[in-house]
């Protein structure tokens, strides 16, 4: 498989994209908020929440139903968060359709990186059962990030490890790399950042995807997402 020259590095959003792990993250959201006396909905989470790092998701929930005075107790969620998400994954990881199979094939002739508002260790120890963790140079997570997406900060700060760590040449400019996303927050985070994005349909419809401004869309990574992606720099 030949890939355009125009593209030099791919960055690629976890959760949606590589892993089935966003109705575990709504669940487990649902569940600690409902503790604190908030109700939250799939509807909900799909239209406010979606895309927000963990830090950002129980901030925005708390302040949005008036309980700012649980607002000291978002160290202790997000970590309670996190030991359920690695407890409930422990055995299984459940990886979307087409996904190794696509950072596999990229992998080989391509620098490929994460970047997630997801917390490091889960990212590491879900790639790491999917045998996928050697394929990516870098990972930029909730923790490397001032601002999560639609900030362009981590795809910026992804693609500078990339050019730190895994390129011999001249420096991978913005408009030579492309951003796989499943989230309106990324689409606007990846567009941002001057990157080209290829949305997958795995968490949004695809008309949605394409008013954020993705500048393509696929309902899935299986089948022949390389056809999309060479379109897209088929002018470099």
């Amino acid at each position: 498989m030949e890939l355009p020259k125009g593209l030099r590095a791919v960055i690629f959003d976890f959760d949606g994209v590589i892993v089935d792990s966003e109705p575990l993250h709504f669940r487990l959201f649902q569940r600690l908020l409902g503790e604190e006396g908030i109700v939250l909905t799939r509807e909900m989470y799909d239209a406010i929440y979606l895309g927000m790092d963990d830090r950002e998701c129980f901030t925005e929930a708390l302040t949005r139903h008036g309980k700012t005075a649980a607002l000291t107790k978002i160290p202790d969620l997000i970590e309670r968060k996190s030991s359920l998400l690695m407890s409930e994954l422990a055995d299984r990881v459940p990886m979307l359709p087409g996904a190794a199979d696509l950072v596999r094939a990229l992998a080989k002739s391509r620098p490929l990186a994460i970047c997630s508002g997801a917390l490091r260790r889960e990212i590491e120890a879900m790639l790491q059962h999917a045998g996928l963790l050697p394929s990516f140079v870098g990972i930029v997570s909730a923790e490397d990030v001032t601002h999560g997406k639609p900030n362009p900060e981590g795809f910026t700060k992804a693609l500078a490890v990339i050019n730190r760590t895994d390129n011999p040449g001249p420096p991978i400019v913005p408009t030579s790399s492309l951003v796989i996303e499943d989230s309106l927050a990324g689409i606007e985070a990846a567009r941002a950042a001057g990157m080209r994005c290829l949305a997958v349909a795995n968490s949004y419809p695809v008309p949605a995807l394409k008013r954020a401004g993705a500048d393509a869309v696929v309902a899935s990574l299986e089948g022949d997402p390389f056809q999309e992606i060479r379109l897209l720099f088929s002018g470099n």
